[in-house]
């Protein structure tokens, strides 16, 4: 009696561990793939490292699925889409290629959507030609300035608004998503406005709360905190800065 009953308390332990074991597999497999050990994490090509090489892509076939993982049984993370939320082709920042045992070429992207700082992998037939910028922009809130670098070197630098505390400017890794030449240049977005793929705390906001770089008609607010999140920057600056930052540059703000 007390062996059979052992017996039987082995093979529940034995399927508890099985079951266990299925459950803890996805887990796993997230786990390692943060830890840069899952599938196309390790072995991936690094194309971006946001400082002085960086590439991005325009989308080809919206709608296209992008993973969370470069496996197409993957979690879905989003889907591509053309535009932008102003109507301008949307701009997908790439960061790795893996190429899977099936010869399936994959590439990480980050998406510009809420909430901030999400990421994940797309067929890169999806994509367009990847373009090359070797500019970076950082965003310093607590000291109100930001400066553009080339492969490295200081080329602009400039004073700026930051959102109120209320409606603060997002902190993250972004980039930019748009260039528009403001028809009205002594209007409240000054000459230039640059979109990012960061997004405000108002999603009522119109055009979705999208964070812009922008001119402004009320320069003696700068340098201060007068904004709903977006960067004000003086009108003669962000005309130089016009001259300087391309689509695709990435935006650190800190």
């Amino acid at each position: 009696m007390f062996a059979s009953v052992v017996t039987r308390h082995d093979g529940a332990r034995r399927r508890g561990r099985r079951v266990a074991l299925l459950l803890l597999a996805p887990l796993a497999l997230s786990a390692s793939a943060s830890a840069g050990t899952g599938p196309g994490v390790a072995e991936s090509e690094r194309l971006s490292d946001e400082r002085t090489s960086t590439r991005w892509a325009h989308s080809e076939q919206r709608g296209t699925t992008i993973r969370r993982l470069p496996v197409r049984t993957s979690r879905t993370v989003a889907r591509l889409r053309y535009l932008t939320e102003d109507g301008f082709p949307e701009v997908y920042l790439v960061l790795r290629r893996w190429t899977d045992p099936h010869g399936r070429t994959w590439l990480k992207v980050r998406i510009p959507m809420r909430p901030n700082g999400r990421r994940g992998w797309v067929r890169d037939s999806a994509l367009g030609p990847l373009n090359l910028v070797r500019t970076r922009l950082v965003v310093d809130r607590r000291r109100q300035r930001a400066t553009l670098y080339r492969s490295g070197r200081q080329v602009w630098k400039s004073r700026i608004g930051v959102g109120s505390p209320n409606t603060p400017t997002p902190e993250g890794r972004f980039w930019i998503r748009e260039r528009i030449k403001v028809p009205n240049a002594g209007g409240p977005y000054g000459p230039w406005a640059f979109g990012t793929s960061a997004y405000s705390r108002l999603s009522d906001w119109p055009g979705g709360g999208v964070i812009g770089i922008h001119g402004t008609n009320q320069p003696q607010l700068i340098p201060g905190r007068p904004s709903h999140g977006c960067i004000r920057v003086e009108n003669q600056a962000i005309r130089r800065l016009a001259l300087l930052m391309p689509v695709g540059t990435p935006v650190r703000i800190r």
